[in-house]
């Protein structure tokens, strides 16, 4: 079964020497859009989509690895699988 979206009639407003539109509050709320979207263009028209902001930083990124403390062993033996034998200097690197 198909879904069926809603298509809602939109206006252009003049935002300075700019265009812009509304979107109703129902919209908003719905996918959850409040300070800046992205809008992508396609081959069909123009998407808009909420702004994931919930990217981890660097540092949090490694303190929620570090909070994981998960064994990594296993990597210490593939590290260096199959250079046994190179000479790694800075030319090599």
């Amino acid at each position: 079964m198909e879904k069926h979206l809603q298509t809602k009639n939109v206006k252009l407003i003049p935002i300075g020497d700019s265009k812009g539109i509304r979107l109703p509050k129902s919209i908003l709320r719905k996918y959850g859009f409040s300070n800046s979207l992205l809008l992508e263009e396609t081959e069909q028209g123009v998407l808009l989509r909420k702004k994931h902001e919930d990217k981890l930083s660097w540092t949090r990124t490694y303190q929620e690895m570090a909070r994981e403390r998960e064994n990594w062993d296993d990597f210490d033996v593939t590290l260096l699988d199959g250079l046994a034998g190179e000479e790694l200097g800075p030319e090599k690197v």
